[in-house]
């Protein structure tokens, strides 16, 4: 890699070179490669690594309401880990629609879209170890089993329920096996327009699909 612009992979096999290409490299030698620097630490950069790692590997979906590697229908989700090697936090899948009513189904959902073919990158993330010298993981492409698909529907279904039903300030992050909704926001004061139980427009904090990390345990330990 170099510090030109980095197309993107054209197959899973490329972008899986690439990934071992970065692995046993620190988050500072990839800033380096790509000209980037590297802040104090991640409370006011909080998707910095994950940013860092689309670049050096050549994401090019952006902001954009698609898979990362749009061309491979690939999604990038970076796993960190505490000092035990174990996911430190569960991971944010996407935003949650609030003004659904009733139509959308599973299948055609985003949070299935974003989890069907996921490249989990691990990546050191012990507050003890500064942000530069934390070391990338190797990596890999997971698709769910029926198993875990079937348990993610059942998880989305309750969860899409309470939002269709009006009762999204009643969600709490218990709620969910493998998936759960949690406020997504910098603070309580940002809000979203949702739906009320009573059918009208509300204004209430924006949430986001979250994976446990107990979930993310399972699939770290079968990656």
């Amino acid at each position: 890699m170099d510090k030109n612009i980095i197309l993107p992979p054209q197959s899973e096999a490329e972008l899986l070179v690439r990934c071992e290409q970065i692995m046993g490299k620190t988050l500072g030698q990839l800033a380096a490669i790509v000209g980037w620097s590297v802040p104090p630490d991640l409370r006011r950069h909080k998707g910095w690594v994950g940013e860092l790692l689309e670049t050096c590997l050549g994401a090019e979906a952006g902001n954009q309401a698609k898979p990362d590697f749009i061309g491979i229908g690939v999604e990038m989700k970076t796993l960190p880990l505490n000092a035990q090697g174990q996911p430190k936090e569960s991971t944010y899948v996407c935003t949650v629609s609030l003004q659904q009513t009733g139509e959308l189904t599973w299948q055609e959902s985003w949070v299935r879209e974003k989890l069907s073919n996921v490249l989990w990158v691990p990546v050191e993330a012990d507050n003890e170890i500064a942000l530069a010298e934390r070391y990338v993981g190797k990596a890999w492409i997971w698709q769910p089993s029926a198993q875990q698909e079937a348990i993610l529907q059942q998880d989305w279904q309750e969860l899409m329920d309470c939002i269709v039903l009006g009762e999204q300030d009643s969600l709490t992050a218990h709620m969910g096996q493998y998936l759960q909704i949690r406020p997504k926001a910098a603070h309580s004061r940002i809000r979203a327009t949702g739906i009320s139980d009573a059918g009208e427009h509300t204004r209430t904090n924006p949430k986001g699909f979250y994976l446990r990390a107990s979930f993310t345990r399972q699939i770290l330990a079968a990656g």
